[in-house]
Formats: structure tokens, C-alpha cells, sequence
């Protein structure tokens, strides 16, 4: 993880409650104001212990603290986190760009227009989520998706 992220005390309180009901270890987590939810980050080899059966631990989480809980595989690689935060099966590919002005985006690909809602989400969801996360951990300012048949 970089170093300058830091945690509130909500957000430190929520990560130690999501390792006791789950059993998992968050990498971070984001309290997410603008979409209210909550979004934890953990290693790939916990995902099915933060998920729980059949979404328990999910549920429990939820039902606690009166808001939704999402989960997304960490990883030190920009194009794979975007692909986690996202639709990943959707995804065509994803290029990372620099502006005129030196800012970066990345461009994710889609090849078919009918799952552009998958990506994107209800409301945008999805796609605030891969910016959060991608503003969070890399210099990439933007996150743009797109479709090329």
C-alpha cells in the first residue's frame, strides 16, 4: 500500500468489524459518502472468506452498519485493479494514457455495447468505484470506458 493513505477512526473501526465477521483482513477501506457504501479491498486468496457462504458475511456487514458493502480484489497493478473494481468479463481491455497536460487516465475497452450498463453500474456505481480506487492507489486521474465494436 502507499504510504500517504491514511484511515479515519470510522474507517479503522469498520476494517477491525469486517475482520471479525469475516475472518478475512481488509487492505483498506473507503467509506464512500457521495454513493453511501462502504468498499473493502483484500488480497485474492481471502475473497471467498470476506464473501462468506452464500454472502454472509456480506449480509451481516450490511445489516450492521446500514449501508452496502462491496468487496474488490487489491492489486499493485492499475489495469488489474480496474478490471476488479469493474465488470472484469465485459472488458476488452484497458489502456493507460497521458494527457496534454501530464494527467493520466485509463481507457477501458468494451467490444459490446449491450454490456456497457454491466460496467458502468446502476447510477454509475461501478465506474465511481474503479475512480476511487484508481485516484487512491496510482497517479491516474480519470477513468474513462468506452465502446469499440
Amino acid at each position: 500500500m502507499p504510504n500517504k493513505i491514511t484511515w479515519s477512526s470510522q474507517e479503522l473501526e469498520l476494517m477491525a468489524l469486517f475482520q471479525r465477521i469475516s475472518g478475512a483482513t481488509a487492505k483498506d477501506c473507503i467509506v464512500d459518502q457521495k454513493m453511501n457504501r462502504v468498499i473493502f479491498l483484500v488480497s485474492a486468496d481471502e475473497i471467498g472468506l470476506a464473501i462468506g457462504k452464500k454472502g454472509s458475511c456480506v449480509k451481516t456487514l450490511e445489516n450492521m452498519i446500514k449501508r452496502p458493502v462491496e468487496i474488490v480484489v487489491y492489486s499493485n497493478d492499475p489495469i488489474q485493479l480496474i478490471k476488479n473494481a469493474l465488470n472484469r468479463k465485459y472488458i476488452n481491455e484497458v489502456r493507460l494514457s497521458e494527457r496534454l497536460d501530464g494527467s493520466k487516465i485509463a481507457v477501458v475497452v468494451l467490444n459490446n455495447p449491450k454490456f456497457q450498463g454491466a460496467v458502468v453500474g446502476l447510477g454509475g456505481k461501478n465506474a465511481e468505484r474503479a475512480r476511487l480506487l484508481i485516484r487512491r492507489y496510482f497517479d491516474i486521474a480519470d477513468v474513462r470506458i468506452v465502446v469499440q465494436p
